[in-house]
């Protein structure tokens, strides 16, 4: 093993990689195992960049490893063009230096005589940038010599590609990605050579991130060869300065560099592996991405309502106000009662038992009495296998006592240090029998009603306590160690047991217990916690009720120093007699005085709620409803109203109208027209058959020769007189009547039934020679019409209409793919390309539910185009004033189309067709992507995905009440989908490699799925939701509740897949106010509770723009 310390390398790599150079042809971020638990078993437990990676030989002396840090500008701006030809759209790629691995004439280890002279030659540079780094992988033009290695009796294919190596899971490690850029065919490996990912053929680029986690690893977007590389490229990056590591026996090297790295000491022949260590520089403090995000300015909302921001050099912090206590983002008012309820799930063996006891979701119910410590906890549906024996665990719910526990002076109990947020485990070993048990709990933070939310998870044995004994826990002190973001505690607990025949049993147990956290790390050193604290717990009092199938338990609980006696002041006692709604005031000696806590008003000894809804108005505003609630309230509105996006005022719901149904539509009468709903408050009028026009109005066709014939035959039979005619069969016996089709044309087989004969017919008519048949038979005719002309445009050869029903679309490059849906999931069977576009590259797609068409933005020629899924031509309707369209939306209510543009850094939006486009923003915008409408509350969303500061945001579709929505624990933010039915918003994240979906208005945010590959865009249907990842190449399915992945669709041809989006049989149902366009001259653009009128960009002197509308 050679060592690499060259302070440059280090200055350059440190950012990016602890990189370890192996012969076999890659370079590992950790010391990689014995090769043969790697080789042909990837992927494996370590990180690393596999480059070309076999069991390779460089033992003769003619294979070498060369690497070298440069900094030249020759070679940077080379891998600077390498990598702006890769991501041509990508901005600031100036590489500070690169570190250039060149394996030369490498041999396959033990290789038959046939394979002696093959050698491969291949190279990795690694490009550092200000805040990413890359990877260019360089192969030979005329190919490589050999594709695999010898592996005992059988040969492995060499491989490329990223491996993430094992992550730390919750509970164990798990695998990571493993990007692997061969396949299984030898055919990758030969594409290595002749195909590229960067415009050149042989070199491939990858950006792969500055941290030591390949998450998030893009290749280069460009396939289209322009200059073919020169094999004299490889050598042209070798340079004298290179350290050479030859056979052991070569002497006479010489370096031209003044600051050499000498070779390792000699070592026998042969060599297996060969590895170089680029060490780190123990001195060097490099944070890449020291993005100034942490201040308050960003970071103000994730405070409590009751809490300051307060920003320190390094970042932010928050503070409970004065008459609050908490970590900054919870806090609660001093005095107040709080509550805990949770669930407890586990699998518990009692005594010698060898099947466990179930609990599953068992409620769990805790009440403190924040002024004296006093802490009640119950959880019901005990079974009686298990119930007596959980009597001694009363810190199972205890940890309550802990968090609001009463404060000595100086001291804090646990909620006034971190809050409610976080996680708790405890080793519960019993004495005599060593039986053990463990206790996970997690602590979700506080809810909607004021209540701490608890999962709670128990594991092991319990020694066996028999049913109606009674289990009398003695006082105990626990000291608790506080460190940064943890805290553990230790103590030994003894307990009595009495049996229902009055024998007594001492017993005893050692408890240890973790507390994890994210603290505040900026917060000032004054306000931290002691490092030691004593927990004293008494009057303890433990029952399981059998006839209720409850267990209960209650303690009192103070929090002090370990060495000093305890204050004796009522309120550090709690023997005060304030009312349980209020805090107590220390003074002097014995004095205290007792303070109605907020949200109460009294003397203190007894305190009553505030009605804060006694004036409702001046409390929630108009159409809302006050709810009041013990020392809160709460605002909700009214029947019919819903809340703006500022969370606070109530605007009208407007609600959709089926004109249809009501009989309020204005089509013509129904023997002659129909109504058809088409969603929102939108409907279609059609002329039934038979009747021609526009719907409102219709016309009897005129009647078509068989249809003249027919009725000439009828009326025919029809006539005579008296009462004869009355009763005379229709037609009459031996006359011939012709059949018609519904659209008036001949039937081609014509039978006389009165005769018993068929015959065939033509378009007029006429019968066609030697096609009678007599009685019993029927001729085989063939319909000789022209089928008439469709309305609208024929399909073309490039779009084939979809399947009825609903449908996913997708994009892939050049063609636009359809995949029935059903009620179960993809029909994959049926699925087939929709449209082909061949020159063009599909990013974006969305659907017009109205009109069945398909709308989707192109960046090879930057233009926006649509096509009807029925057939017709394709449509350009933008092709001017784009450079990257990436995101589009379509408001089928309001005929509106939004779009994003990320190198012009722009929404816009436009009429369907493209004209009276306007700007809607332009400015703090970095990478804009995706962007989906909400057409009921006249608004639109979309992401951003700018690595230095991604969000989500929001606005009217006016442009009016910009806001963002999500700022925090965003990585790249690819994809976006509202569901219109649940009204959530959901996003797929390549960077944090999730799918999380939010109520916009309310602001409720959860994860649905997580660990996944690289989403790239999400859509909404059903109970599902569909993304497409890049790394998987892909469909994926999950369920949106419970997170699991469904299915998965793999096209026939495996490529990179953009956005992705649904058809559907019926329109969602929405109305907005500009249905019909408002009455606006030109833009109608919908907001909540009414429109606004706007000009396009391009000037319009008959643009009427005015005021905002509103009815």
């Amino acid at each position: 093993m050679c060592r690499l310390s060259e302070a440059d390398v280090l200055r350059l790599l440190v950012t990016c990689f602890h990189l370890q150079i192996n012969t076999n042809g890659f370079v590992a971020v950790a010391k990689p195992p014995p090769e043969g638990e790697y080789l042909g078993k990837m992927p494996s437990g370590f990180k690393m960049i596999a480059a070309l990676m076999g069991d390779l030989d460089n033992s003769d002396g003619e294979g070498t490893v060369h690497f070298r840090q440069d900094s030249s500008p020759g070679v940077l701006r080379r891998a600077a063009e390498h990598i702006r030809k890769a991501f041509p759209r990508d901005e600031g790629v100036e590489p500070r230096g690169v570190l250039v691995v060149t394996w030369e004439n490498m041999a396959a280890r033990g290789a038959t005589c046939r394979l002696c002279f093959q050698r491969n030659t291949f190279q990795l540079v690694v490009a550092s940038m200000a805040s990413s780094c890359s990877a260019i992988l360089l192969y030979p033009r005329d190919g490589l010599q050999f594709l695999s290695t010898p592996a005992g009796q059988d040969s492995k294919l060499l491989e490329a590609g990223f491996n993430e190596g094992l992550v730390s899971g919750w509970f164990r490690n798990k695998q990571g990605t493993y990007f692997r850029t061969t396949t299984d065919e030898e055919t990758s490996l030969r594409e290595l050579t002749e195909k590229t990912n960067s415009a050149k053929n042989g070199v491939w680029v990858y950006e792969i991130g500055a941290s030591p986690f390949f998450i998030g690893i893009t290749p280069g977007m460009v396939k289209v060869t322009t200059v073919e590389i020169p094999k004299e490229y490889y050598t042209s990056l070798r340079q004298p300065s290179e350290p050479r590591y030859p056979h052991p026996d070569q002497t006479g090297l010489r370096y031209a560099d003044p600051n050499p790295v000498r070779p390792g000491p000699p070592h026998l022949h042969p060599q297996r592996p060969h590895i170089v260590v680029v060490e780190e520089d123990e001195d060097l403090d490099v944070n890449v991405f020291a993005y100034n995000l942490e201040t308050c300015a960003h970071n103000r909302q994730k405070c409590s309502a009751f809490a300051d921001c307060r920003d320190y050099s390094d970042g932010y912090c928050c503070h409970c106000r004065p008459g609050y206590y908490g970590n900054g983002k919870e806090c609660v008012a001093e005095g107040k009662p709080q509550r805990m309820n949770g669930k407890v799930n586990g699998r518990v063996f009692v005594g010698n038992s060898r099947s466990p006891v179930e609990l599953r979701n068992n409620d769990l119910h805790s009440y403190v009495v924040a002024n004296d410590g006093r802490a009640y906890v119950a959880i019901s549906s005990i079974p009686d296998g298990v119930g007596p024996s959980l009597q001694p665990l009363s810190s199972l719910g205890g940890v309550m006592g802990w968090a609001f526990a009463l404060e000595q002076p100086g001291y804090h109990n646990g909620f006034s240090l971190i809050g409610g947020v976080f996680s708790r485990q405890a080793e519960v070993t019993f004495q005599p029998g060593n039986e053990r048990l463990t206790i996970k709990q997690q602590f979700e933070g506080i809810d909607e009603h004021d209540h701490l939310v608890v999962n709670t998870e128990l594991e092991g044995r319990l020694p066996h306590v028999a049913l109606g004994s009674s289990v009398q826990i003695h006082p105990y002190k626990e000291i608790y160690l506080y460190g940064p973001n943890l805290i553990t505690s230790s103590s030994n607990r003894e307990y009595t047991v009495t049996t229902p025949e009055g024998s007594v049993q001492n017993r005893s147990f050692q408890w240890r217990q973790t507390i994890t956290f994210q603290g505040c790390p900026h917060e000032d050193a004054s306000r931290a916690a002691p490092s030691t604290q004593q927990l004293s717990v008494d009057q303890i009092f433990v029952m399981f009720d059998d006839g209720n199938h409850l267990i209960r338990y209650a303690m009192s609980n103070k929090i002090g120093s370990i060495h000093s006696v305890p204050e004796q002041n009522p309120c550090f006692t709690g023997h005060h007699g304030c009312d349980i709604s209020a805090v107590c005031r220390p003074g002097d000696g014995q004095q205290f005085s007792c303070e109605c806590t907020a949200g109460f008003t009294g003397d203190g000894r007894q305190c009553q709620d505030v009605d804060e809804c006694q004036d409702p108005v001046q409390v929630c505003g108009l159409n809302a409803v006050c709810t009041n609630h013990p020392g809160t309230f709460r605002c909700e509105c009214s029947t019919g109203f819903v809340f703006a996006s500022d969370g606070k005022t109530c605007i009208e719901e407007r609600r959709p109208v089926d004109h249809c149904q009501r009989q309020t539509h204005d089509c013509d009468r129904p023997d002659r027209a129909e109504c058809l709903y088409s969603g929102g408050s939108a409907y279609v009028c059609s002329c039934r058959p038979g009747f021609v026009g526009d719907g409102r109005t219709c016309q009897e066709r005129e009647k078509t020769l068989c249809e003249r014939r027919r009725e000439s035959a009828q009326a025919a039979a029809s006539s005579g007189d008296g009462l004869f005619s009355l009763f005379r069969p229709r037609p009459a016996v031996g006359r011939y009547t012709p059949q018609c089709d519904e659209h008036g044309a001949f039937v081609p087989l014509q039978c006389h039934a009165g005769a018993g004969q068929c015959w065939c017919v033509d378009a007029d008519g006429e019968e066609i020679p030697d096609t009678r048949s007599g009685p019993g038979g029927a001729p085989l005719c063939i319909d000789r019409s022209v089928a008439p002309a469709p309305v609208g445009p024929t399909p073309r050869p490039d779009v084939r209409p979809v399947a009825p029903g609903a449908n996913l679309l997708f994009a892939q490059s050049g063609k636009i793919e359809g995949v029935p849906l059903n009620g179960r999931g993809m029909e994959t069977g049926d699925a087939k390309p929709v449209l082909h576009v061949p020159d063009q590259v599909v990013i974006a797609v969305a659907y017009d539910c109205v009109d069945k068409m398909v709308y989707w933005t192109d960046i090879s020629r930057p233009s926006i185009s649509r096509a009807r899924l029925t057939g017709g031509d394709v449509v350009t309707l933008v092709s001017e004033e784009l450079q990257s369209p990436e995101g589009i939306a379509i408001d089928h209510v309001a005929r509106l189309m939004f779009w994003t543009d990320s190198m012009r850094d722009t929404v816009e939006v436009s009429k369907l067709d493209g004209s009276q486009r306007r700007v809607l923003f332009d400015t703090d915008l970095v990478n804009p992507r995706p962007i989906v409408t909400d057409p009921a509350y006249g608004r639109i969303y979309w992401a951003d995905w700018n690595r230095d500061g991604p969000k989500i945001e929001m606005s009217n579709m006016d442009g009016t009440d910009r806001s963002i929505l999500v700022q925090d624990e965003l990585g790249l933010p690819n994809g976006l989908t509202f569901d219109p039915n649940s009204q959530e918003l959901c996003w797929a994240d390549a960077g944090t490699r999730k799918v999380e979906c939010m109520d916009p208005h309310r602001r409720l945010r959860r994860v649905v799925v997580e660990g996944i590959q690289y989403p790239f865009a999400v859509v909404s249907f059903g109970g599902s939701l569909y993304y497409t990842d890049w790394r998987r190449d892909a469909v994926v399915a999950v369920d949106r509740r419970s997170g699991s992945e469904t299915e998965e669709f793999l096209p026939h041809k495996r490529s990179r897949l953009y956005g992705i989006t649904t058809t559907t049989t019926q329109c969602p149902q929405a109305y907005n106010y500009c249905s019909d366009n408002g009455g606006c001259s030109h833009l109608c653009l919908p907001r909540p509770g009414g429109f606004s009128c706007r000009c396009p960009d391009a000037t319009d002197p008959r643009c009427v723009e005015g005021h905002d509308q509103a009815h």
